[in-house]
């Protein structure tokens, strides 16, 4: 059934429309929906993946995607782009763009329980990105969670901005760091680092000991991973100029077509 479901994904996908509740072949559970994003993943770019995205890491969105917790999804290479980065708005379907704390794996993390600061030791490099998302979906409730999060809980991208140089040594108080997302120069939400499950670092730790690290068999040195945005998602009328800006991580600057 995962292979089933995963090819329904995919191809809705490829042809930009509306996914569908899947019916018969939709997971079960969440362990299943894991089980059908590693095949997507196969599918999408091969395995390990470049990464990971942290979906709802905020009350505010567990609320309104009906979620309890947050949720995992894998990141291809083939959808991160380095800032400035320039795509035409018409390759996505209904898109917006999230405003996260990224960063780069320098060693493995295993799956499993892990403290913050373990987690944070794993840590080589830290960076303002931006997600893409699409809003590829009708009603939720009916498409349910594990389907959601066999679709990658939303994900078509990102874009990453340049670690910042020396964060470790000068201390750098990501629970603090405030980002703020602007289209078209108008300011469209902010937040700061710790509305991420209290400090980015607990989000790695969650998502080292989810079902997602599991599934994919934990994560690994080298891979991208988007924490969680600190706005809700801004979803796009049309072509124009998104902006992330953290006060100490720097600007991360997207430009639809």
């Amino acid at each position: 059934m995962a292979s089933e479901a995963a090819e329904a994904i995919i191809e809705a996908r490829r042809a930009r429309r509306i996914l569908a509740p899947l019916g018969r072949i939709a997971p079960a559970t969440v362990e299943a929906g894991y089980a059908v994003q590693k095949e997507v993943a196969l599918r999408m770019g091969g395995l390990p993946p470049a990464g990971f995205k942290i979906g709802a890491t905020t009350k505010q969105m567990q609320a309104i995607l009906g979620l309890s917790g947050p949720a995992g999804g894998f990141v291809p290479k083939a959808g991160l782009r380095a800032s400035p980065a320039t795509t035409r708005y018409a390759d996505f379907l209904n898109p917006g763009v999230e405003c996260e704390v990224g960063l780069r794996l320098a060693r493995d993390l295993p799956a499993g329980p892990c403290t913050r600061e373990e987690a944070g030791d794993a840590v080589g490099e830290v960076f303002a990105a931006m997600e893409i998302v699409e809003k590829r979906y009708d009603d939720l409730a009916k498409l349910t969670t594990p389907t959601l999060i066999a679709d990658q809980v939303f994900h078509a991208g990102g874009v990453l901005g340049p670690p910042v140089a020396g964060w470790r040594a000068m201390g750098l108080d990501l629970a603090a760091t405030r980002g703020r997302l602007l289209v078209d120069g108008q300011l469209r939400g902010e937040g700061v680092g710790a509305d991420l499950l209290g400090h980015p670092f607990e989000a790695l730790a969650w998502l080292a000991a989810s079902p997602c690290a599991a599934a994919f068999g934990g994560l690994r040195a080298g891979q991208v991973v988007f924490l969680g945005s600190v706005t809700p998602p801004i979803w796009l009328d049309g072509p124009c100029t998104a902006v992330v800006d953290f006060d100490t991580l720097g600007i991360v600057e997207l430009r639809l077509t």
